[in-house]
């Protein structure tokens, strides 16, 4: 892509995106399905006007949008909110994994597209979306509730999870025999996310030091730099991109500069956080999916049942009302980028062909009903405690 083409590109996303997101706003709706649709729109796979042929020549702008959205969400933390709930919160995650990997697994194998399949599809339907989380948590103002904290806890022990599923679903898709070097990366992954929460915890004073200019434009360049390159030394020892953001907000956000860094990051993340949908949007082909609808109804109806459950579980482990474990299993309700590369390793792998549209069309309708529910949750949960009258005798 030559620079005029992909300035046009850029700029038409952004606009189109905005412009779109500006409309359903009118009517209430939320933003990240405006942004996807905005996307779906002008991308390769509708006809008319397309902004970009391939996606995959704007992947890092959308790693950046993922990047400023998971390290505003760690400024917003301290490692002593996710450390707060010790056990419980252990035991909230480890359920919650349970349950949809479980589930996504006895689903595929029910479908019965094969082993491997099944694997992948429960990986999919297992693990929660960073970004469209974080940014329902920033978008519905709930940053401070304290059942926030539970839903980011349950992100983090979804994401060293994810560390170990890769690892362990590796030599299955490569055909690869042997499960220590698949072993030996998890442990990489574990010891940065270590590294990261000691530096978070008592690393504030440093940090303070080595950001403590008063120029805004310093600053600004400073933990630019940081964010991004924390977030991709995490994906290289095998932590996803995301995760490792977060960490590095949660560690700057215990320094004297962090609300300076709060106000300078916040025009970035909504920036690259729209760029970040629309190129999501650009991905997603209607013509695949048309051929898997009953089964991305099922595993949508499926995921929904699951994540209330592991929502209510864990609002009473927590002592926290019906109201909190409506709101934690609605947030994290939606899957993404995860699923995205699941299905991506399948198609390269060979397995079967209906997998990665399987997993394209669950992910959108999910990233749709999500949202909405989410803003509409008080609602819904008022519905849900409603008893029909008796009849009168």
């Amino acid at each position: 892509m030559h620079t005029g083409h992909a300035l046009l590109a850029v700029g038409g996303a952004f606009l189109a995106a905005g412009v779109l997101a500006r409309a359903g706003a009118r009517i209430g709706l939320p933003t990240i399905p405006l942004f996807m649709l905005a996307g779906f729109i002008f991308g390769p796979n509708t006809p008319g006007l397309s902004l970009v042929h391939d996606p995959g020549e704007l992947s890092v702008l959308a790693g950046l949008g993922l990047v400023f959205l998971l390290f505003y969400l760690g400024l917003e933390f301290s490692l002593d909110d996710l450390a707060k709930g010790g056990r419980k919160l252990a035991v909230s995650g480890l359920v919650y994994l349970a349950l949809n990997i479980g589930g996504g697994l006895a689903f595929g194998f029910l479908l019965g597209w094969g082993s491997s399949e099944a694997l992948v599809i429960a990986g999919a339907i297992g693990i929660s979306s960073s970004a469209i989380v974080t940014k329902l948590l920033v978008e519905t103002g709930r940053t401070r509730h304290p059942e926030s904290r539970l839903i980011m806890g349950i992100i983090v022990i979804e994401d060293l999870f994810l560390a170990l599923y890769l690892a362990l679903l590796q030599p299955v898709l490569s055909g690869a025999d042997s499960f220590w070097p698949a072993l030996a990366d998890f442990g990489k992954a574990l010891g940065f996310l270590l590294a990261l929460a000691a530096l978070a915890r008592w690393g504030g004073r440093l940090v303070s030091k080595l950001f403590g200019s008063a120029d805004d434009e310093l600053l600004t360049v400073c933990f630019v730099g940081v964010a991004v390159l924390g977030a991709a030394i995490a994906e290289e020892l095998g932590v996803s991109d995301a995760i490792g953001a977060f960490m590095v907000g949660m560690m700057l956000g215990g320094s004297k500069v962090a609300p300076r860094i709060h106000k300078l990051v916040l025009p970035l993340r909504d920036a690259f956080g729209a760029l970040f949908f629309f190129i999501f949007g650009l991905s997603i082909d209607p013509g695949a999916v048309g051929t898997v609808v009953v089964p991305v109804l099922i595993a949508v109806a499926l995921t929904l049942v699951l994540n209330l459950a592991a929502g209510a579980i864990a609002a009473k482990l927590h002592s926290f009302d019906g109201q909190a474990g409506l709101n934690i299993g609605l947030t994290v309700l939606t899957r993404g980028e995860f699923s995205l590369v699941l299905a991506t390793l399948a198609a390269a792998a060979g397995l079967d062909s209906r997998v990665a549209p399987f997993v394209a069309g669950y992910v959108l309708l999910l990233a749709i009903i999500g949202p909405l529910a989410v803003l509409r949750s008080e609602s819904l949960a008022r519905l849900f405690r409603a008893r029909p009258a008796s009849p009168v005798s």
